[in-house]
Protein backbone atom coordinates (compact mmCIF):
# COMPACT_ATOMS: atom_id res chain seq x y z
CA UNK A 1 0.00 0.00 0.00
CA UNK A 2 1.46 3.39 -1.23
CA UNK A 3 2.60 6.02 1.81
CA UNK A 4 -0.29 8.74 2.65
CA UNK A 5 1.27 12.04 2.79
CA UNK A 6 -0.38 15.05 4.14
CA UNK A 7 0.78 18.34 3.76
CA UNK A 8 0.95 20.84 6.24
CA UNK A 9 0.95 24.43 5.82
CA UNK A 10 2.56 26.74 8.53
CA UNK A 11 5.15 25.69 10.66
CA UNK A 12 3.30 27.41 14.05
CA UNK A 13 1.48 25.64 17.00
CA UNK A 14 -1.17 24.65 14.76
CA UNK A 15 1.28 23.11 11.83
CA UNK A 16 3.66 21.33 13.97
CA UNK A 17 0.66 19.59 16.53
CA UNK A 18 -0.89 18.44 13.18
CA UNK A 19 2.25 16.97 12.16
CA UNK A 20 3.38 15.09 15.48
CA UNK A 21 -0.66 14.14 15.97
CA UNK A 22 -0.52 12.28 12.66
CA UNK A 23 3.09 10.71 13.10
CA UNK A 24 1.68 9.73 16.45
CA UNK A 25 -1.78 8.35 15.61
CA UNK A 26 -1.97 7.83 11.81
CA UNK A 27 0.89 5.85 9.30
CA UNK A 28 1.02 8.83 7.30
CA UNK A 29 3.68 10.86 6.55
CA UNK A 30 3.46 14.89 7.12
CA UNK A 31 5.29 17.80 5.17
CA UNK A 32 5.09 20.50 6.58
CA UNK A 33 5.66 23.72 4.70
CA UNK A 34 6.85 27.08 6.25
CA UNK A 35 7.25 30.49 4.31
CA UNK A 36 9.80 32.38 6.63
CA UNK A 37 12.81 31.07 7.87
CA UNK A 38 11.48 30.44 11.53
CA UNK A 39 9.67 27.73 13.34
CA UNK A 40 6.88 29.09 15.27
CA UNK A 41 4.79 31.35 13.80
CA UNK A 42 3.58 34.11 16.47
CA UNK A 43 5.11 31.48 18.79
CA UNK A 44 8.62 31.87 17.87
CA UNK A 45 11.60 33.54 19.63
CA UNK A 46 13.76 35.88 18.19
CA UNK A 47 17.72 35.59 19.48
CA UNK A 48 19.47 38.65 19.50
CA UNK A 49 23.02 38.84 20.50
CA UNK A 50 21.95 35.99 22.66
CA UNK A 51 18.48 38.05 24.15
CA UNK A 52 15.78 36.10 23.13
CA UNK A 53 12.10 38.06 22.73
CA UNK A 54 8.88 36.47 22.79
CA UNK A 55 7.07 37.65 20.22
CA UNK A 56 3.54 38.77 21.78
CA UNK A 57 4.30 37.11 25.10
CA UNK A 58 2.84 33.56 25.16
CA UNK A 59 1.78 32.11 28.39
CA UNK A 60 1.69 28.02 28.46
CA UNK A 61 -1.85 27.92 30.65
CA UNK A 62 -4.42 25.63 29.35
CA UNK A 63 -7.77 24.30 30.74
CA UNK A 64 -7.49 21.26 28.84
CA UNK A 65 -5.53 18.65 30.25
CA UNK A 66 -4.53 16.79 27.14
CA UNK A 67 -2.63 20.25 25.82
CA UNK A 68 -1.15 20.71 29.74
CA UNK A 69 0.93 17.23 29.36
CA UNK A 70 1.45 17.17 25.78
CA UNK A 71 3.36 20.37 26.41
CA UNK A 72 5.02 18.68 29.41
CA UNK A 73 5.36 15.48 27.43
CA UNK A 74 7.99 17.72 25.28
CA UNK A 75 9.50 19.38 28.12
CA UNK A 76 9.29 18.20 31.54
CA UNK A 77 8.07 20.14 34.20
CA UNK A 78 11.08 21.64 36.20
CA UNK A 79 12.29 19.64 39.42
CA UNK A 80 14.13 22.62 41.21
CA UNK A 81 14.02 26.23 41.38
CA UNK A 82 14.74 28.90 38.11
CA UNK A 83 17.84 31.30 38.29
CA UNK A 84 15.84 34.21 40.50
CA UNK A 85 13.97 31.92 42.11
CA UNK A 86 16.69 30.46 43.57
CA UNK A 87 18.27 33.55 44.33
CA UNK A 88 15.21 35.33 46.08
CA UNK A 89 14.18 31.90 47.90
CA UNK A 90 10.89 32.32 46.07
CA UNK A 91 8.24 29.11 46.65
CA UNK A 92 7.40 28.01 43.08
CA UNK A 93 4.96 24.65 42.52
CA UNK A 94 7.69 22.04 41.22
CA UNK A 95 7.52 18.37 40.03
CA UNK A 96 8.59 16.34 43.20
CA UNK A 97 9.59 13.32 41.33
CA UNK A 98 13.20 12.01 41.27
CA UNK A 99 15.04 12.91 37.85
CA UNK A 100 13.34 16.24 36.88
CA UNK A 101 15.00 18.86 35.92
CA UNK A 102 17.27 21.70 37.34
CA UNK A 103 16.77 24.77 34.96
CA UNK A 104 20.30 25.65 36.43
CA UNK A 105 21.31 22.24 34.79
CA UNK A 106 19.65 21.74 31.46
CA UNK A 107 18.02 23.64 28.85
CA UNK A 108 15.12 21.12 27.75
CA UNK A 109 13.15 22.33 30.75
CA UNK A 110 9.62 24.26 31.28
CA UNK A 111 9.64 26.66 33.99
CA UNK A 112 6.91 27.99 36.38
CA UNK A 113 6.39 31.32 36.05
CA UNK A 114 4.47 34.24 38.97
CA UNK A 115 1.89 35.91 36.56
CA UNK A 116 1.79 39.49 37.02
CA UNK A 117 0.74 42.11 35.15
CA UNK A 118 -0.75 45.69 35.57
CA UNK A 119 -2.04 48.82 34.01
CA UNK A 120 -0.02 52.01 33.64
CA UNK A 121 -2.73 54.64 33.49
CA UNK A 122 -2.29 58.10 34.91
CA UNK A 123 1.24 57.26 35.50
CA UNK A 124 0.63 54.82 38.31
CA UNK A 125 0.17 51.24 38.01
CA UNK A 126 -3.38 49.79 38.59
CA UNK A 127 -4.32 46.26 38.73
CA UNK A 128 -4.70 43.99 35.73
CA UNK A 129 -7.71 42.92 35.51
CA UNK A 130 -8.91 46.64 37.18
CA UNK A 131 -10.38 45.73 40.66
CA UNK A 132 -11.75 47.79 43.48
CA UNK A 133 -9.03 47.61 46.04
CA UNK A 134 -7.68 50.52 47.88
CA UNK A 135 -5.05 51.09 45.14
CA UNK A 136 -7.46 51.56 42.92
CA UNK A 137 -9.48 53.94 44.81
CA UNK A 138 -6.05 55.61 45.39
CA UNK A 139 -5.24 56.35 42.23
CA UNK A 140 -8.30 57.27 40.72
CA UNK A 141 -9.88 59.68 43.26
CA UNK A 142 -13.41 59.61 45.07
CA UNK A 143 -14.90 60.94 42.26
CA UNK A 144 -14.27 59.07 39.35
CA UNK A 145 -14.67 55.83 41.85
CA UNK A 146 -18.25 57.11 42.46
CA UNK A 147 -19.38 57.46 38.57
CA UNK A 148 -17.60 54.28 38.04
CA UNK A 149 -19.70 52.44 40.79
CA UNK A 150 -23.04 54.52 39.39
CA UNK A 151 -22.48 53.50 36.03
CA UNK A 152 -21.66 49.63 36.96
CA UNK A 153 -24.89 49.96 39.24
CA UNK A 154 -27.23 51.24 36.69
CA UNK A 155 -26.19 48.97 33.80
CA UNK A 156 -26.77 46.06 36.21
CA UNK A 157 -30.56 47.40 36.47
CA UNK A 158 -30.52 48.08 32.66
CA UNK A 159 -28.79 46.04 30.70
CA UNK A 160 -28.68 46.83 26.88
CA UNK A 161 -30.40 44.07 25.71
CA UNK A 162 -29.31 43.51 22.15
CA UNK A 163 -25.22 43.95 22.47
CA UNK A 164 -24.13 44.65 19.02
CA UNK A 165 -20.83 46.28 19.03
CA UNK A 166 -18.00 45.29 21.18
CA UNK A 167 -18.33 48.98 23.13
CA UNK A 168 -22.24 47.62 24.13
CA UNK A 169 -20.29 44.25 25.12
CA UNK A 170 -17.70 46.26 28.15
CA UNK A 171 -20.77 48.16 29.08
CA UNK A 172 -23.02 45.34 30.13
CA UNK A 173 -20.01 43.66 31.84
CA UNK A 174 -18.20 46.69 33.54
CA UNK A 175 -20.57 50.31 33.36
CA UNK A 176 -20.05 52.98 30.81
CA UNK A 177 -17.42 54.91 33.10
CA UNK A 178 -15.14 51.85 33.42
CA UNK A 179 -15.55 51.43 29.97
CA UNK A 180 -14.60 54.53 28.93
CA UNK A 181 -12.00 54.82 31.45
CA UNK A 182 -9.90 51.39 30.81
CA UNK A 183 -11.08 49.89 28.17
CA UNK A 184 -12.23 51.85 25.17
CA UNK A 185 -9.03 53.98 24.13
CA UNK A 186 -6.52 51.04 24.60
CA UNK A 187 -8.82 48.87 22.66
CA UNK A 188 -8.83 51.28 19.63
CA UNK A 189 -5.01 51.37 19.69
CA UNK A 190 -4.63 47.64 19.51
CA UNK A 191 -7.34 47.07 16.70
CA UNK A 192 -6.88 50.57 15.04
CA UNK A 193 -10.68 51.14 15.12
CA UNK A 194 -13.41 52.19 17.63
CA UNK A 195 -15.48 49.63 19.83
CA UNK A 196 -18.36 50.76 18.49
CA UNK A 197 -17.56 49.24 15.04
CA UNK A 198 -16.19 46.47 16.35
CA UNK A 199 -18.50 43.51 16.85
CA UNK A 200 -19.57 42.21 19.94
CA UNK A 201 -18.29 38.33 19.12
CA UNK A 202 -14.69 39.98 19.75
CA UNK A 203 -15.57 40.25 23.49
CA UNK A 204 -17.14 36.69 23.62
CA UNK A 205 -14.57 35.29 21.15
CA UNK A 206 -11.81 36.85 24.00
CA UNK A 207 -13.07 38.03 27.54
CA UNK A 208 -15.91 35.43 28.00
CA UNK A 209 -16.47 34.78 31.61
CA UNK A 210 -14.88 37.73 32.93
CA UNK A 211 -16.90 40.83 34.75
CA UNK A 212 -16.18 43.35 37.20
CA UNK A 213 -18.01 41.28 39.51
CA UNK A 214 -15.32 38.26 38.98
CA UNK A 215 -12.30 40.33 39.18
CA UNK A 216 -13.85 42.10 42.61
CA UNK A 217 -15.00 38.40 43.68
CA UNK A 218 -11.38 37.11 42.55
CA UNK A 219 -9.92 39.75 44.51
CA UNK A 220 -11.34 38.89 47.84
CA UNK A 221 -11.09 35.56 47.62
CA UNK A 222 -7.32 35.81 46.88
CA UNK A 223 -7.04 37.72 50.74
CA UNK A 224 -7.75 34.14 52.06
CA UNK A 225 -6.95 30.90 49.23
CA UNK A 226 -4.40 30.79 46.98
CA UNK A 227 -4.37 27.92 44.23
CA UNK A 228 -1.25 27.00 44.70
CA UNK A 229 -0.97 24.64 41.80
CA UNK A 230 -0.36 24.84 37.83
CA UNK A 231 -3.99 23.81 36.66
CA UNK A 232 -5.66 26.41 38.62
CA UNK A 233 -9.25 24.36 37.43
CA UNK A 234 -11.53 27.21 39.17
CA UNK A 235 -9.97 30.13 38.29
CA UNK A 236 -11.26 32.46 35.73
CA UNK A 237 -8.54 32.26 32.67
CA UNK A 238 -7.87 35.83 32.95
CA UNK A 239 -7.31 35.45 36.78
CA UNK A 240 -4.67 32.83 36.90
CA UNK A 241 -1.55 33.45 38.89
CA UNK A 242 1.13 30.81 37.67
CA UNK A 243 1.61 29.81 34.06
CA UNK A 244 4.45 27.16 32.46
CA UNK A 245 7.12 28.83 29.96
CA UNK A 246 10.13 27.18 28.20
CA UNK A 247 13.27 28.47 29.54
CA UNK A 248 14.66 30.19 26.10
CA UNK A 249 11.13 30.75 25.36
CA UNK A 250 7.96 29.46 23.44
CA UNK A 251 10.00 29.04 19.76
CA UNK A 252 12.11 26.56 22.27
CA UNK A 253 8.60 24.44 22.18
CA UNK A 254 8.15 23.98 18.98
CA UNK A 255 11.71 23.76 18.01
CA UNK A 256 11.42 20.77 20.06
CA UNK A 257 9.18 19.47 18.24
CA UNK A 258 10.17 19.98 14.72
CA UNK A 259 13.32 18.22 16.05
CA UNK A 260 10.97 15.26 16.58
CA UNK A 261 8.59 15.57 13.71
CA UNK A 262 11.79 15.12 11.64
CA UNK A 263 13.35 12.41 13.56
CA UNK A 264 10.38 10.16 13.10
CA UNK A 265 10.17 10.65 9.77
CA UNK A 266 8.21 13.78 8.84
CA UNK A 267 9.65 16.85 7.28
CA UNK A 268 9.59 20.40 8.38
CA UNK A 269 10.84 22.63 5.28
CA UNK A 270 11.23 26.25 5.57
CA UNK A 271 11.44 29.28 3.17
CA UNK A 272 8.94 27.50 0.90
CA UNK A 273 5.83 29.55 0.05
CA UNK A 274 2.32 27.71 -0.49
CA UNK A 275 1.57 29.75 -3.83
CA UNK A 276 -1.41 27.42 -5.13
CA UNK A 277 -3.46 24.41 -4.80
CA UNK A 278 -5.00 22.27 -7.60
CA UNK A 279 -8.39 20.51 -6.88
CA UNK A 280 -10.62 17.55 -8.28
CA UNK A 281 -14.25 17.39 -7.68
CA UNK A 282 -14.41 17.60 -3.78
CA UNK A 283 -10.78 17.30 -3.02
CA UNK A 284 -7.64 19.03 -2.99
CA UNK A 285 -4.92 16.96 -4.79
CA UNK A 286 -1.79 19.25 -4.89
CA UNK A 287 -0.39 22.47 -3.70
CA UNK A 288 2.23 24.35 -5.62
CA UNK A 289 5.26 25.09 -3.62
CA UNK A 290 7.55 28.35 -4.55
CA UNK A 291 11.11 27.96 -3.24
CA UNK A 292 11.62 31.17 -1.88
CA UNK A 293 15.55 30.71 -1.97
CA UNK A 294 15.41 30.18 -5.48
CA UNK A 295 12.03 31.04 -6.87
CA UNK A 296 11.81 27.83 -8.21
CA UNK A 297 8.15 26.16 -7.87
CA UNK A 298 6.90 22.64 -7.86
CA UNK A 299 4.36 20.67 -7.49
CA UNK A 300 3.61 18.34 -4.28
CA UNK A 301 0.60 15.98 -4.46
CA UNK A 302 -0.60 14.99 -1.10
CA UNK A 303 -4.20 12.73 0.54
CA UNK A 304 -4.82 15.71 2.85
CA UNK A 305 -4.24 19.31 3.45
CA UNK A 306 -4.06 20.99 7.01
CA UNK A 307 -3.88 24.73 6.37
CA UNK A 308 -2.99 27.10 8.92
CA UNK A 309 -1.85 29.73 6.07
CA UNK A 310 -3.96 33.15 6.54
CA UNK A 311 -7.50 32.66 4.72
CA UNK A 312 -7.20 35.20 2.57
CA UNK A 313 -4.32 33.73 1.05
CA UNK A 314 -5.71 30.03 1.05
CA UNK A 315 -8.72 31.09 -0.78
CA UNK A 316 -6.75 33.43 -3.56
CA UNK A 317 -4.57 30.04 -4.20
CA UNK A 318 -7.65 27.99 -4.88
CA UNK A 319 -8.11 30.34 -7.78
CA UNK A 320 -11.09 29.74 -9.86
CA UNK A 321 -12.57 26.74 -7.76
CA UNK A 322 -13.84 29.20 -5.36
CA UNK A 323 -17.03 30.80 -6.18
CA UNK A 324 -16.83 34.99 -6.75
CA UNK A 325 -18.58 35.56 -3.46
CA UNK A 326 -16.20 33.78 -1.51
CA UNK A 327 -13.09 35.20 -2.81
CA UNK A 328 -14.71 38.76 -2.39
CA UNK A 329 -15.63 37.78 1.15
CA UNK A 330 -11.92 36.70 1.86
CA UNK A 331 -10.35 38.95 0.44
CA UNK A 332 -12.33 41.36 2.90
CA UNK A 333 -11.04 39.75 5.83
CA UNK A 334 -8.70 42.30 7.85
CA UNK A 335 -5.74 41.68 9.72
CA UNK A 336 -3.86 44.07 12.60
CA UNK A 337 -0.03 43.12 12.71
CA UNK A 338 2.96 43.61 15.21
CA UNK A 339 6.14 45.24 15.82
CA UNK A 340 8.69 44.88 19.24
CA UNK A 341 11.51 46.91 20.02
CA UNK A 342 13.63 44.80 22.19
CA UNK A 343 15.34 47.51 24.50
CA UNK A 344 19.04 46.22 26.53
CA UNK A 345 19.09 48.53 29.69
CA UNK A 346 21.06 49.12 32.72
CA UNK A 347 18.09 49.85 34.90
CA UNK A 348 14.33 50.95 34.79
CA UNK A 349 13.51 54.31 35.90
CA UNK A 350 10.32 52.57 37.43
CA UNK A 351 11.18 50.37 41.19
CA UNK A 352 9.45 47.84 42.43
CA UNK A 353 7.06 49.09 45.00
CA UNK A 354 5.13 46.03 45.35
CA UNK A 355 5.54 43.13 48.30
CA UNK A 356 6.78 40.51 46.20
CA UNK A 357 10.60 40.31 45.71
CA UNK A 358 12.60 40.42 42.69
CA UNK A 359 16.50 40.45 41.25
CA UNK A 360 17.45 44.23 41.88
CA UNK A 361 14.16 45.35 42.64
CA UNK A 362 13.02 45.33 38.99
CA UNK A 363 9.07 45.58 38.89
CA UNK A 364 7.89 42.22 39.05
CA UNK A 365 5.26 42.12 35.69
CA UNK A 366 5.37 39.81 33.12
CA UNK A 367 3.37 42.32 31.24
CA UNK A 368 2.60 46.29 31.97
CA UNK A 369 -0.43 47.46 29.77
CA UNK A 370 0.15 50.94 28.98
CA UNK A 371 -3.09 52.83 28.98
CA UNK A 372 -1.47 56.45 28.67
CA UNK A 373 -3.51 58.31 25.67
CA UNK A 374 -0.39 59.98 24.77
CA UNK A 375 1.69 56.87 24.21
CA UNK A 376 1.26 54.94 21.13
CA UNK A 377 2.86 51.61 22.28
CA UNK A 378 0.52 48.74 23.21
CA UNK A 379 2.29 46.88 26.34
CA UNK A 380 5.84 46.11 27.48
CA UNK A 381 7.21 43.18 28.23
CA UNK A 382 9.95 42.43 31.23
CA UNK A 383 11.58 39.58 29.90
CA UNK A 384 13.60 39.00 32.52
CA UNK A 385 10.21 38.42 34.68
CA UNK A 386 8.96 35.53 31.71
CA UNK A 387 12.52 33.45 32.12
CA UNK A 388 15.47 34.99 33.60
CA UNK A 389 17.52 32.60 30.65
CA UNK A 390 15.98 34.93 28.21
CA UNK A 391 18.48 37.54 29.20
CA UNK A 392 22.21 37.23 29.27
CA UNK A 393 23.47 39.35 31.80
CA UNK A 394 21.39 39.09 35.20
CA UNK A 395 22.58 42.49 36.01
CA UNK A 396 20.29 44.35 33.17
CA UNK A 397 16.88 44.71 31.92
CA UNK A 398 15.88 43.44 28.96
CA UNK A 399 11.94 44.69 27.90
CA UNK A 400 10.06 44.26 24.73
CA UNK A 401 7.81 47.46 23.50
CA UNK A 402 4.78 46.46 21.96
CA UNK A 403 3.15 48.45 18.96
CA UNK A 404 -0.33 47.14 17.19
CA UNK A 405 -0.09 48.69 13.18
CA UNK A 406 -1.57 47.86 9.87
CA UNK A 407 0.89 46.28 7.05
CA UNK A 408 1.66 49.48 5.14
CA UNK A 409 1.31 52.30 7.72
CA UNK A 410 3.60 54.75 8.89
CA UNK A 411 4.49 52.62 11.96
CA UNK A 412 4.53 49.50 10.24
CA UNK A 413 7.35 51.28 7.39
CA UNK A 414 9.22 52.73 9.77
CA UNK A 415 12.86 52.37 9.57
CA UNK A 416 13.72 50.55 12.26
CA UNK A 417 16.30 52.72 13.98
CA UNK A 418 13.61 55.13 13.89
CA UNK A 419 11.07 53.33 15.20
CA UNK A 420 12.98 51.83 18.13
CA UNK A 421 13.79 55.40 18.86
CA UNK A 422 10.24 55.79 19.17
CA UNK A 423 9.79 53.39 21.40
CA UNK A 424 12.83 54.97 23.62
CA UNK A 425 11.42 58.08 23.53
CA UNK A 426 7.81 57.23 24.66
CA UNK A 427 9.30 55.09 27.57
CA UNK A 428 11.52 58.19 28.48
CA UNK A 429 8.52 60.54 28.80
CA UNK A 430 6.26 57.98 30.99
CA UNK A 431 9.17 58.13 33.29
CA UNK A 432 9.71 54.34 32.95
CA UNK A 433 13.40 54.68 31.34
CA UNK A 434 16.03 56.91 30.63
CA UNK A 435 17.33 57.61 27.61
CA UNK A 436 21.07 57.32 28.64
CA UNK A 437 20.55 53.48 30.34
CA UNK A 438 19.90 52.03 27.14
CA UNK A 439 22.75 50.05 25.48
CA UNK A 440 21.19 48.13 23.01
CA UNK A 441 17.92 47.52 20.59
CA UNK A 442 16.06 45.63 17.95
CA UNK A 443 12.90 45.47 16.17
CA UNK A 444 11.01 42.48 15.12
CA UNK A 445 7.85 42.38 13.07
CA UNK A 446 4.90 39.92 12.57
CA UNK A 447 2.20 40.43 9.91
CA UNK A 448 -0.98 39.33 10.18
CA UNK A 449 -0.58 38.66 14.31
CA UNK A 450 -4.37 39.34 14.76
CA UNK A 451 -7.66 38.40 12.77
CA UNK A 452 -9.45 40.93 13.04
CA UNK A 453 -13.79 40.49 13.83
CA UNK A 454 -14.66 43.46 11.44
CA UNK A 455 -13.74 43.73 7.51
CA UNK A 456 -15.63 41.03 5.45
CA UNK A 457 -15.80 38.75 8.96
CA UNK A 458 -19.32 38.91 9.49
CA UNK A 459 -19.82 37.00 6.06
CA UNK A 460 -17.22 34.62 7.40
CA UNK A 461 -19.83 31.64 6.96
CA UNK A 462 -19.57 31.88 3.46
CA UNK A 463 -15.94 30.83 3.26
CA UNK A 464 -16.90 28.53 5.66
CA UNK A 465 -18.98 26.89 4.16
CA UNK A 466 -17.18 26.47 0.90
CA UNK A 467 -13.75 25.00 2.50
CA UNK A 468 -15.66 22.58 4.44
CA UNK A 469 -16.78 21.04 0.61
CA UNK A 470 -13.13 19.80 0.24
CA UNK A 471 -13.42 16.29 1.92
CA UNK A 472 -9.55 16.39 2.70
CA UNK A 473 -9.16 19.98 3.39
CA UNK A 474 -8.91 20.84 7.16
CA UNK A 475 -8.84 24.64 8.18
CA UNK A 476 -6.77 24.77 11.41
CA UNK A 477 -5.27 27.29 13.74
CA UNK A 478 -5.23 31.37 14.27
CA UNK A 479 -5.15 32.19 11.11
CA UNK A 480 -6.16 29.51 9.35
CA UNK A 481 -9.73 29.71 10.94
CA UNK A 482 -9.17 33.38 11.11
CA UNK A 483 -10.28 33.42 14.82
CA UNK A 484 -8.14 35.25 17.58
CA UNK A 485 -7.60 32.03 19.54
CA UNK A 486 -4.62 31.86 21.93
CA UNK A 487 -2.03 29.01 21.59
CA UNK A 488 -3.85 26.24 23.41
CA UNK A 489 -7.29 26.20 21.38
CA UNK A 490 -4.84 25.99 17.69
CA UNK A 491 -3.37 23.24 19.26
CA UNK A 492 -6.49 21.69 19.76
CA UNK A 493 -8.31 22.73 16.22
CA UNK A 494 -5.25 20.48 14.64
CA UNK A 495 -5.48 17.51 17.25
CA UNK A 496 -9.24 17.27 16.32
CA UNK A 497 -8.63 17.56 12.86
CA UNK A 498 -5.95 14.90 13.28
CA UNK A 499 -8.63 12.85 14.91
CA UNK A 500 -11.20 13.23 12.40
CA UNK A 501 -8.18 11.94 9.65
CA UNK A 502 -7.98 8.72 11.85
CA UNK A 503 -11.64 7.79 12.33
CA UNK A 504 -12.76 9.05 8.58
CA UNK A 505 -15.45 11.74 10.30
CA UNK A 506 -15.58 13.94 6.87
CA UNK A 507 -17.42 17.06 9.09
CA UNK A 508 -15.46 19.61 10.38
CA UNK A 509 -17.96 21.03 12.99
CA UNK A 510 -15.78 19.58 15.69
CA UNK A 511 -13.19 21.54 14.56
CA UNK A 512 -15.41 25.03 14.16
CA UNK A 513 -16.13 24.61 17.93
CA UNK A 514 -13.09 24.91 19.64
CA UNK A 515 -13.05 28.04 21.66
CA UNK A 516 -16.89 28.59 22.02
CA UNK A 517 -16.87 26.94 25.50
CA UNK A 518 -16.74 29.55 28.57
CA UNK A 519 -13.94 27.94 30.25
CA UNK A 520 -11.50 28.10 27.79
CA UNK A 521 -10.74 31.56 27.52
CA UNK A 522 -8.04 34.36 28.53
CA UNK A 523 -7.70 38.28 27.53
CA UNK A 524 -4.31 39.27 26.65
Amino acid sequence: MAQRTAIIIGAGPAGLTAAYELLDKTDIRPIVYEMSGDIGGISKTVNYKGNRIDIGGHRFFSKSDGVMDWWRSILPLQGAPARDDALLGRDVPLLETPGAPDPEETDRVMLVRRRISRIFFLRRFFDYPVSLNLNTLRNLGLVRIAKIAWSYAKIRLFPIKNERSLEDFFINRFGSELYRTFFRDYTEKVWGVPCDQIPAEWGAQRVKGLSATKALLHAVTRLTRRDASVAQKDVETSLIEWFMYPKFGPGQMWEEVARAIEARGGQVLLHRRVVGLRTDGGRVVAVEVRNERTGEIEEVKGDYVLSSMPVRDLVWGLGDSAPQEVREVAEGLRYRDFKVVGILLQRLSIVNQTKIPTVNGLVPDNWIYIQERDARMGRLQILNNWSPYLVIDPDTVWVGAEYFCNEGDELWDMPDAQFAQLAIGELADMGIVEKEDVLDSVVARMPKAYPAYFGTYDRFEVVQRFTDKFDNLFLIGRNGMHRYNNMDHSMLTAMMAVENIAAGVRSKENIWAVNVEQEYHETK
